[in-house]
């Protein structure tokens, strides 16, 4: 019986650990990645600009092709907006919108993934030479939640792959 206390104390011990540390890791989760691409920024900009282009190039529909898209508002720009819906846990449910666009500059995305959370997306362009360098970045707020604390430290390991992807994509589309 003592063992059974002993090791209970502990494994509470180790939770209450857990929760108090996560109080002390960052309160938004942070990815960014970027690639320089052959080509002026106003040639880029439309394919960032317009959820329709960016499924031209986005590196989630391919882990499955039967995922239901649909878009409402302008067909570019602020409002334009995707619905995506996909039974794959990877690629999941949710809504992107374009919140601010700025020609051949940039472009900000209010995504909304149900239960899983929120974050704000951006795309900046920079003029680079007789190229452009395209910066893909996502932020999240995390919020007081323990566990949505921990998740947050592994948000760079399960999105910048992805990114990276998507970028190597869309340079391969612009470039093309």
């Amino acid at each position: 019986m003592r063992l059974i206390k002993r090791i209970l104390v502990a494994f509470l011990l180790i939770i209450l650990a857990l929760v108090g540390v996560s109080y002390l890791l960052p309160g938004k989760a942070e990815v960014s990645r970027s690639i320089t691409i052959d080509a002026p920024a106003a040639k880029i900009f439309p394919y960032v600009n317009s959820m329709q282009e960016t499924e031209k190039w986005s590196p989630w529909l391919s882990r499955d092709p039967e995922t239901k898209l649909s878009y409402s508002g302008p067909d570019a720009g602020v409002g334009n907006t995707l619905n995506w819906s996909s039974d794959n846990p990877q690629v999941g449910t949710g809504s992107q919108e374009i919140i601010e666009s700025t020609p051949d500059q940039s472009v900000r995305t209010a995504l909304d993934f149900g239960p899983m959370g929120t974050a704000t997306a951006t795309f900046a362009l920079q003029s680079e030479g007789a190229g452009t360098q395209v910066t893909w970045g996502f932020v999240s707020e995390l919020g007081m939640n323990p566990m949505s604390r921990w998740m947050g430290l592994m948000m760079d390991n399960w999105v910048g792959g992805d990114y990276e992807r998507g970028l190597e994509n869309l340079k391969a589309l612009v470039e093309g």
